[in-house]
């Protein structure tokens, strides 16, 4: 029987001593066929050859006449050397990045300053009782300075002059003059880069949360670093010291800002600031006819006491005439300093009652037990060195405490504890 002859097995070991034919073409001699040696230059030079075509015009060259090596066979690369720039830049920047460090804790008043959609209320501002109080406690020193300018104007300019005085308070809303207010009359400066990048998302959380355009107001400076204080002023005047900018968290500083934004949407910076404004005639004229007045009595006095009372009652009839003539008026502007200071009182803890309901009552409570702390601390170093010296501190009249624009600590803390009161689940 004839057998076919089985193909041979693999594990058969005379299969494995029949060497494999090659699966690639014959290579020229020159080629190495063993095992990589040292670097070494190849038999032919590739980039020093001459390029194969013609033109020398051309600038990409086209590939050798000769075939190229397989890959198996190539000569080894030569390692890549290290490029003098990354080397330079390796001396300047660490090649692994530091570790992140665990972050400091937050404090308990820092707030999320996050931009977000913004809402705005449609009217903006508004005029509380206190800013009409206090406009009607300016009506007898708007009178008597209508009065003043009514006649130097008769005298110079005529009715015009009127006209112009009751037209300039319209100044105390306008930008350019808002800026000689800051910088001559309240010392503020524009804020830094530094100070605004700190400033502004601060003022952009509390300009949202009251539905306000942040930009209708301007941020200011005050170069304080002993007094933690803020001020609001005119239409669009917002200062803080930079006490208070580098001392506080964001939370308490957005306090400090939510209180002076209470002061300008509730109408209190302008109309303390037209008041003030309307009365200047009068006050400048209460202080010249007091300085004359004086100087006249001690010239009387020197000559004889007959022409020191003849000039006395001369002025008092003049002065009872002005009552009379101006319907007691002139009475009203003497107590008006205590009734502007009840509602300057009045105007601040409104201004605490809008920061603490955008959410900064606890923050504000804190900024408040901290200027109650500086007080005290004030007022025993004064005993102190009163103490030492000899002497003794004068208590606070009752005239002063009328006379005070901002309510005692334990009265504004009375005011917040509906706010630091828990909330019950809803």
């Amino acid at each position: 029987m004839t057998t076919t002859p089985n193909p041979p097995d693999s594990t058969d070991p005379r299969a494995e001593a029949q060497p494999t034919p090659p699966q690639y073409p014959q290579q020229p001699p020159a080629y190495p066929t063993g095992p990589a040696q040292p670097p070494a230059p190849p038999a032919y030079p590739v980039q020093s050859a001459p390029p194969a075509y013609p033109d020398p015009t051309a600038q990409t060259p086209p590939p050798p006449a000769y075939p190229q090596p397989p890959a198996q066979h190539a000569a080894p690369p030569v390692p890549p050397q290290p490029q003098p720039q990354p080397q330079h830049q390796h001396q300047h920047q660490p090649a692994i990045p530091p570790q992140p460090t665990t972050p400091a804790p937050l404090h308990a008043h820092h707030i999320s300053t996050d931009q977000r959609r913004v809402y705005l209320k449609a009217h903006q501002r508004h005029t509380d009782a206190t800013a009409f109080g206090t406009l009607l406690l300016y009506l007898p020193h708007f009178l008597c300075s209508l009065l003043v300018v009514s006649l130097v104007s008769l005298v110079s300019v005529g009715g015009l002059g009127i006209l112009a005085w009751l037209l300039s308070g319209l100044l105390v809303i306008h930008r350019p003059t808002e800026e000689v207010i800051a910088r001559r009359m309240l010392g503020l400066r524009h804020p830094t880069q530094e100070e605004f990048a700190r400033l502004a998302p601060v003022w952009q959380e509390v300009a949202a949360r009251a539905g306000v355009d942040a930009q209708n107001y301007q941020l200011w400076i005050e170069e304080n670093d002993t007094d933690l204080n803020a001020v609001a002023a005119a239409g669009h005047i917002v200062g803080v010291t930079t006490f208070a900018l580098n001392r506080l968290p964001n939370g308490e500083l957005a306090a400090v800002l939510a209180h002076e934004l209470g002061h300008h949407v509730g109408g209190h910076a302008w109309a303390s600031l037209l008041g003030y404004w309307y009365a200047l005639p009068a006050r400048l004229a209460y202080r010249v006819i007091r300085f004359l007045a004086l100087v006249t009595l001690r010239v009387a006095a020197f000559f004889s006491v007959l022409g020191f009372l003849v000039i006395a009652l001369f002025l008092g009839l003049f002065a009872f005439a002005t009552l009379t003539t101006l319907y007691g008026l002139p009475l009203l502007i003497l107590a008006a300093p205590y009734a502007l200071a009840a509602v300057g009182r009045r105007a601040e803890l409104r201004a605490d009652q809008h920061a603490a309901a955008l959410g900064f009552a606890p923050m504000l409570a804190s900024v408040l037990h901290q200027m109650y702390g500086a007080d005290q601390a004030a007022k025993q170093q004064a005993a102190l060195a009163a103490r030492a010296a000899g002497t003794r501190l004068p208590k606070e009249s009752a005239i002063a405490k009328l006379l005070a624009t901002h309510p005692d600590h334990h009265t504004r803390l009375h005011h917040l504890q509906p706010w630091l009161q828990p909330q019950p689940p809803r």
